[in-house]
């Protein structure tokens, strides 16, 4: 029983460092989830699944991604004064 239990604790700890690799644009959000959630997920719509059926919760857009998006510089804005000799 011991060996099955260190087995599916190992197995739980690679697959959160699978998801740990890349941001996910999507999380599933609420109050007993911490903040910014679960954020496993690729599109709304697998969001909604996780979500659907569970109390309190929402999806939202991951607060990493959505900061790195605001971070993009804009097309034409003015490039910082280079100096050139």
């Amino acid at each position: 029983m011991r060996t099955a239990a260190l087995a599916l604790l190992i197995l739980a700890g690679s697959l959160s460092a699978a998801h740990a690799d890349r941001d996910y644009p999507w999380c599933v959000v609420g109050d007993d989830l911490g903040w910014p959630g679960e954020c496993m997920y690729e599109t709304r719509e697998q969001c909604l699944a996780s979500a659907s059926g569970r109390w309190n919760t929402m999806c939202d857009i991951n607060p990493r991604v959505r900061f790195k998006q605001q971070q993009v510089p804009q097309p034409g804005a003015k490039k910082s004064q280079e100096r050139r000799w």
